[in-house]
């Protein structure tokens, strides 16, 4: 039996006591603070951006329009469809340091001799009870009371204390190792952009895109009435994956006005406004003969003379990354015109080469990028570790004669 559980035994041996978020806490909206951005303010401006990135992300300005306290847990509550930081949560660690943006709310224990601000914290952090709100199509957007009626158990103030030394532990070992592995990938990554630039360089003759790719086609809507197509434009390709993640549904009666190029498998997607953002993707047997954007270029291979993949790879090297950015034209949003892009000269070596470079570099690929293999797959590992031992520690048995039960 480890202490936590001996504490149990001996302080609830019961159940504890489920409380609404409301019974322990007071709730502070945050302010705008838009107008009071400066670069190197007195005040950290506490946003989503700021918790989703742990901190890193940084916003000053000089005067304390919501201040925030020690102990006080700072919560997101705003965010995309399927997003990262909804409900994801900060804990003050100094007074005069931050001050509170809008759509954040603070959570601030009402008695710390019932509530230990850092278990709150824990329960608190993405926790499911708000997620729920997430139904993945709209922007979510939670309200006071949504934060205020979640469940969170109230063990005896020593078992939360207990609690916290060994996530706060946990925490930070987690941390030191998922640095590790991200730097490891990091370099395996610089590596991997070394290697590809350095497989994807031939002396000899270069040929524009335009003279090996095929002209794609625009669709007559008047010719497709009332069918639906699914709609790629330039925020459904990720760039980290480089690959499409979400679609939407149109057809003749309300397709967007850029909503015209026919796209077919194989063909290769390039986001030519703001170029340099490195939107590029693949075409799918699942996308094939849908729509995209005219915000990208599209690519189509003379497969006689050019593997599609082998394309692919080509629009990943410095080389063309250079080219787009020397290329491009406009200073507040800059573009770069199909016709150009076109104009980039690329080797064309022979086909079983072309099919030999493609095979290695996929293999190098699936070794960084995806999350099955590799030191992906371990970061991710870690991270489900994690989980599973923060939701074991923070599920209680509530009371018998407690009837609002609720897991982390």
């Amino acid at each position: 039996m480890n202490k936590i559980e001996e504490l149990i035994q001996q302080l609830c041996p019961d159940g504890v006591a489920f409380k609404e978020l409301g019974e322990v806490c007071n709730f502070l909206n945050g302010k705008g603070h838009e107008k009071h951005i400066v670069e190197n303010g007195r005040f950290i401006v506490v946003n989503s951006k700021f918790i989703s990135t742990e901190g890193n992300v940084k916003k000053y300005c000089d005067s304390q329009i919501s201040p925030v306290y020690k102990d006080d847990v700072l919560m997101v509550m705003s965010d995309l469809p399927n997003g990262k930081a909804l409900a994801k949560c900060f804990i003050v660690d100094e007074d005069n340091k931050y001050t509170l943006n809008q759509r954040i709310c603070a959570l601030i224990v009402k008695n710390i001799q019932k509530l230990n601000g850092r278990f709150l914290y824990y329960m608190a952090n993405r926790n499911a009870q708000l997620l729920k709100f997430d139904n993945s199509v709209d922007q979510t957007n939670l309200r006071k009371d949504n934060v205020l009626s979640i469940l969170i158990p109230i063990p005896p103030l020593e078992i939360q204390e207990e609690i916290v030394t060994i996530l706060d532990k946990f925490t930070q070992l987690e941390a030191e190792l998922e640095a590790e592995l991200e730097a490891e990938l990091e370099a395996r990554k610089k590596q991997y952009e070394y290697y590809r630039n350095e497989l994807l360089n031939f002396e000899g003759k270069e040929v524009e895109l335009g003279e090996v790719c095929l002209k794609p086609e625009n669709i007559k809507w008047k010719e497709n009435q009332n069918i639906d197509f699914q709609y790629i434009d330039l925020s459904s390709v990720s760039r980290e994956t480089n690959k499409i993640s979400e679609t939407q549904t149109i057809n003749s009666s309300n397709a967007p006005s850029r909503a015209q190029q026919i796209v077919k498998m194989d063909d290769v997607v390039f986001g030519t406004t703001r170029p340099t953002l490195k939107r590029y993707s693949l075409i799918t047997s699942k996308y094939d003969n849908q729509i995209c954007s005219t915000g990208f270029c599209v690519l189509r291979a003379n497969q006689k003379e050019l593997l599609p993949k082998f394309l692919f790879f080509i629009l990943t090297t410095t080389g063309f990354y250079n080219y787009v950015e020397n290329k491009q034209e406009g200073a507040g949003y800059p573009s770069i015109s199909n016709s150009v892009v076109k104009k980039f000269k690329i080797p064309i070596p022979p086909i079983a080469e072309q099919e030999r470079i493609v095979e290695v570099l996929d293999k190098f690929d699936a070794l960084v990028n995806d999350i099955s293999v590799g030191l992906p797959a371990e970061i991710q590992a870690r991270r489900k570790q994690y989980e599973y031992y923060r939701g074991k520690l923070l599920n209680f048995k509530p009371l018998h004669n407690d009837n609002r039960p609720v897991t982390k």
